[in-house]
């Protein structure tokens, strides 16, 4: 079953026993939780996800669960566990489902060696893939959001899975998580998209996650080939301008932002060689999304040089 096929009701009480078995493509994720706005959030993100029965295996075995004792009744607070232990620092409640995807976007890059795991977005157009590595602050997760939006198939704003056998990548197709003003600057490029209630205050400021386009969430087990190394950098009042980034500084920043690169040893090194070889390496200055997405386009069309 989808999740858009449960009641609210429902999703309640299978994430009370721990019955919710969320298929993430290429993971399960056993999710318990007490919080009832998860459910929310879960039914508002993930509708077109499925579900798996409750005795299926799942990779992952996670819980956001109210804190106890007095302190959690004068404040309350959320915490994170895995494998039923406790993960993270507790968390405000309001910020729940926000360490639900945190707390997952842990699980997957701290356990799937089976994948080389980079800190990068990646969406993809006819069957090619645009690796979009950055620092916080960059645009990246803007950018990813603005062309999902515009035509471009979402893997992931935040965790590009590598296949050293094929390198062909693969994405979990999660919700976009965004950040302070992108929040504002993505609802007013795409009125149509479904985002969570803005939460403020957080580690990172104020986030609301974004829902994955239908389209990517169909596709999600079809892989795509590297062909684009983009560094993107919002610049205020700057043109897209599209500039050569040395395939060298590409594989040094690879290999700095895959959390287990120095696992795969020599494996991984290889792999993010060939990674680099078959993708043309760029930085992109931009600072209007309208403009962006266009720049995007021609670059998919081979008319970047």
């Amino acid at each position: 079953m989808k999740i858009s096929e449960y009641s609210e009701k429902q999703l309640v009480e299978l994430l009370r026993r721990g019955h919710l078995l969320l298929r993430l493509k290429p993971f399960v994720a056993r999710v318990q939780s007490d919080i009832a706005s998860i459910a929310r959030d879960i039914a508002l993100m993930y509708g077109e996800f499925e579900t798996v029965p409750i005795d299926s295996f799942a990779d992952f075995h996670v819980s956001v669960v109210l804190e106890t004792g007095i302190f959690g009744w004068m404040k309350p607070r959320a915490r994170f566990y895995f494998d039923g232990r406790p993960s993270f620092v507790p968390l405000p409640v309001n910020q729940a489902f926000a360490m639900l995807e945190w707390g997952l976007n842990w699980c997957i890059a701290a356990h799937s060696h089976q994948y080389l795991v980079i800190h990068a977005a990646v969406v993809e157009r006819e069957g090619r893939a645009a690796i979009l590595p950055g620092a916080p602050g960059a645009g990246k997760s803007t950018l990813c959001a603005a062309l999902i939006t515009r035509g471009w198939r979402l893997l992931s704003d935040e965790l590009a899975l590598l296949d050293m056998a094929t390198n062909v990548l693969y994405g979990t197709c999660r919700p976009v998580n965004l950040k302070n003003a992108s929040i504002d600057i993505i609802k007013q490029f795409a009125p149509e998209v479904v985002m969570t209630e803005p939460v403020a205050d957080t580690t990172k400021g104020t986030i609301s996650l974004m829902r994955p386009p239908k389209g990517s969430v169909s596709l999600v087990e079809s892989p795509a080939h590297p062909a684009w190394i983009v560094l993107p950098r919002y610049s205020p009042s700057a043109p897209p301008k599209f500039e050569s980034h040395s395939r060298a500084e590409s594989f040094m920043l690879i290999a700095e932002q895959s959390f287990n690169y120095d696992i795969h040893g020599g494996k991984g090194f290889n792999a993010v060689g060939d990674l680099v070889d078959q993708s043309l390496c760029y930085e992109f200055t931009y600072s209007k999304l309208e403009d962006a997405v266009r720049a995007f386009d021609d670059l998919c069309r081979g008319r970047v040089e």
